[in-house]
């Protein structure tokens, strides 16, 4: 939906060389449900680009668990977004597994926490052989005016799963859209070219 008007399409592309990890995490923030960690490739981390990735590591006792990974608010009804993000798993058909998805939160920016329905997201958990793509595209709708975008994982107790460069993509007309990523402050989606944006993030 954005082919014919990339050039002028508003990006964000994050990678965790910030030092970031989420915004939340979802059911329990403070047991954690996930374990975030900003981690280097190691012998024991990967990481897709870069230096650094996110790794998340289950930590609830049943069920899914999830990363909140971008605020966004400002929705207008309307609004293309399209999101995606590398994971890695090397578990084909098992645990653990993650996905890209999204839950609506018409009180951003000052109730992070409340929750309006889930938005949808990719069904499919990846073929679990590595790093591979996850991506959806959402269209505002039914007067929503802030969305959550996040990484739901589901696994057995300290198993882990990494992410690495999240890219947000919104449609030109949709500058006025105001964006929150890990570890920096929001930033109001004025149009700008491409390296333009990708400088804030980096």
């Amino acid at each position: 939906m954005f082919a014919a008007a990339a050039q002028a399409a508003v990006i964000f592309d994050y990678d965790w060389e910030d030092g970031g990890t989420v915004l939340n995490v979802y059911p329990d923030p403070d047991l954690p449900s996930l374990i975030a960690t900003n981690v280097t490739a190691d012998t024991d981390n990967q990481v897709y680009d870069g230096n650094y990735s996110l790794r998340l590591e289950y930590n609830e006792t049943d069920g899914t668990a999830v990363a909140y990974l971008a605020y966004l608010w400002n929705l207008q009804e309307g609004d293309h977004i399209y999101a995606s993000f590398q994971r890695y798993d090397d578990t084909p058909g098992a645990y653990p597994l993650v996905r890209i998805s999204a839950h609506w939160c018409d009180g951003l920016p000052e109730n992070p926490e409340s929750f309006d329905g889930l938005a949808g997201g990719n069904e499919d958990y990846g073929p679990g052989q590595g790093w591979d793509v996850t991506d959806w595209s959402w269209t505002v709708s039914g007067g929503h005016t802030g969305m959550v975008i996040e990484a739901r994982v589901n696994g057995n107790l300290g198993e882990v799963v990494w992410l690495d460069q999240l890219y947000i993509e919104l449609s030109p007309e949709a500058e006025h859209i105001y964006v929150q990523l890990p570890g920096l402050d929001p930033v109001a989606s004025e149009l700008r070219t491409w390296s333009d944006v990708k400088a804030i993030y980096r």
